[in-house]
Order: C-alpha cells, then sequence, then structure tokens
C-alpha cells in the first residue's frame, strides 16, 4: 500500500489538531478511518512554519513534500476583525487559498478547503443547499467565498466542505466561553434569533478524511445533525456541564457587533449523502460527548 504524504495547514487549530489525532489514531470518535491513511506522514504547520500568504513559499513547501492530500484548516477566524483589517481577511482567507491550489496543482495533490456558513446571506428559512446562491453580508464571508472560487478555479483535485458554529478540544469557542462565563457570572443572555448547527471538530474531522480518500471533487455542507439558536446551543451547555446558571434569551440588537452575523445558516448535507455518506452526530449528542470528555480532561489535545 502507498504512504500517503498529508500536509495540514492551521495545524495548532481546533480542526488541524483533530485532524492530527485522528490520523495518529486511525479513528476517530465516529470509527475508523480509510485504510489509505494506515501509516501516513503527516506534516502540521502553522504560520511560524508556513505563512500560506506567501505563494513562493507554499509553491517550495508543497513541492519538497510531494503532498498527496492538503486539508486547508488555516483561516483568518475573528469575524470582527475581518471588517477592520480587510486586507489581511483576504490575504490569509482568499489568497492563501490560491496558493495552497495551486500548489497542488503542480504536484498533482488533492486539496480540502474548509469554508463556512457565511458565504451565504442567512435571510432565509429553509437549510442552504451546495449550489444555492452564495450572497455573503461580511468581510469576512466574502473572503472565504473568495477562497472557494480561487480552489475552484486553480486546483481540479479540491473539495470545499462548508461547516459552521465549529468547537473542539484545542483553543476558544463559544462552548467554552459558556462554560466559564457561567460558572463566573452565573447569569448569561445569549441571542436567540440567529438560527445554525452546531459542529463538533471531531465530526467534521472525520468526514474530511473520508472524502480526502475519494475522487468525489465537490462542493459539501458538514454541520452537526440538526439546528438550533445561539440561545438553545448555549441553554444545553449549561445543562450538559452541570454548570449553576441561568441563560436568557435575547435579540441581536441587543448586542450590536461591526460584522453582520446571518440570522439563518443553516446547512443541509445534500452531497455528503450521496457520496461518502453522512454520519454527523446529532448536535446535541456531540456536545454531550465533548463536555463530558473536556470536563473529564480525558480527550484534551
Amino acid at each position: 500500500m502507498m504512504i500517503m504524504n498529508v500536509l495540514i495547514t492551521g495545524g495548532n487549530g481546533q480542526l488541524g489538531t483533530e485532524l492530527a489525532v485522528v490520523l495518529e489514531n486511525q479513528a476517530s470518535e465516529l470509527g475508523p478511518i480509510p485504510d489509505c491513511y494506515q501509516n501516513a506522514q503527516v506534516v502540521c504547520v502553522d504560520v511560524d512554519q508556513l505563512d500560506i500568504t506567501d505563494q513562493k513559499a507554499v509553491q517550495d513547501f508543497v513541492k519538497e513534500g510531494d503532498y498527496d492530500l492538503i486539508l486547508n484548516c488555516a483561516a483568518y477566524t475573528n469575524v470582527d476583525a475581518c471588517e477592520v483589517n480587510r486586507d489581511d481577511a483576504f490575504r490569509v482567507n482568499a489568497l492563501g487559498a490560491r496558493n495552497l491550489a495551486m500548489a497542488a496543482q503542480a504536484v498533482g495533490a488533492k486539496l480540502i478547503q474548509v469554508s463556512t456558513d457565511y458565504v451565504f446571506a442567512g435571510d432565509g428559512d429553509k437549510p442552504y443547499v451546495e449550489w444555492d446562491l452564495c450572497n455573503p453580508q461580511s468581510v469576512y464571508g466574502a473572503s472565504k467565498l473568495l477562497g472557494e472560487q480561487y480552489v475552484q478555479q486553480f486546483c481540479s483535485r479540491s473539495f470545499i466542505v462548508r461547516t459552521a458554529w465549529l468547537y473542539g478540544y484545542v483553543g476558544g469557542n463559544f462552548v467554552k466561553t459558556i462554560i466559564k462565563a457561567g460558572r463566573e457570572r452565573g447569569n448569561l443572555k445569549v441571542v436567540d434569533d440567529q438560527r445554525g448547527n452546531p459542529t463538533n471538530a471531531a465530526d467534521l474531522a472525520h468526514h474530511l478524511l473520508k472524502l480526502g480518500a475519494t475522487e468525489q471533487y465537490g462542493i459539501y455542507h458538514c454541520t452537526g445533525d440538526g439546528e438550533c439558536s445561539w440561545y438553545d446551543f448555549a441553554c444545553k451547555i449549561i445543562e450538559y456541564a452541570g454548570v449553576d446558571a441561568t441563560v436568557a434569551a435575547c435579540t441581536t440588537e441587543e448586542f450590536p457587533r461591526p460584522a453582520r452575523r446571518p440570522a439563518y445558516s443553516s446547512l443541509e448535507h445534500m452531497m455528503l449523502r450521496n457520496t461518502v455518506g453522512d454520519e454527523m452526530r446529532p448536535w446535541q449528542e456531540a456536545l454531550q460527548y465533548f463536555i463530558a470528555n473536556y470536563k473529564e480532561g480525558g480527550n484534551n489535545r
């Protein structure tokens, strides 16, 4: 069996770290990953090892590593900061993706580009399918959409996987923020007029690697199964974590932010179901498992 060379960018983040752990264990929380990853040579880099905005550096690095699969988890994800630092957002989220796409094409590698629900306007009332019209309402969403377009333009062996409301064992996220705030303050207010899909990084990593083992190139949606509001999400976090706190619902208008958030950005998994299969756990189940392990320190990365 050929040994795969795998490159993970954004390797210090919650998704990049999860991917590395899954590859090392040859299994995720959902079960085994495809056999083609056995003994894979995995290289994880973050910006201090590889700046994806440097086109020549990316070309040289990918050529030298002769990678079979590149998973681009590197992104400028501070949505509000993107509104202020537009050039930085587009450099990382759009040009970084372009550089990796061109480098992947040059060596015949597959590229998985992780994208976001923010590419949609978020003003509908039913889950977005993969071919729905994109209309981002923020700099973050626009920069990620341009990254998608560059990947499609420059890499013939590419997967674009949109996800949302991601949380994992490494780094900061909404789950950890709510647990900490609940313990410290006891009373929380969370918006209930934004709806989407909480996604466990372990579930997403599993499906990215399933896709990477195929030639089913294209656009995919991959989020936790089921939808909720941020308020619903926070209530379950407090419940599962056993925190003595109350959560009150409020509106987005009560918490003005620089970047506009999608009011409704649930994603439909049609292409996932029709190719490699949709094993994403119900968001409540995946969240409960995460909190149990995070609290116990059993799976902290």
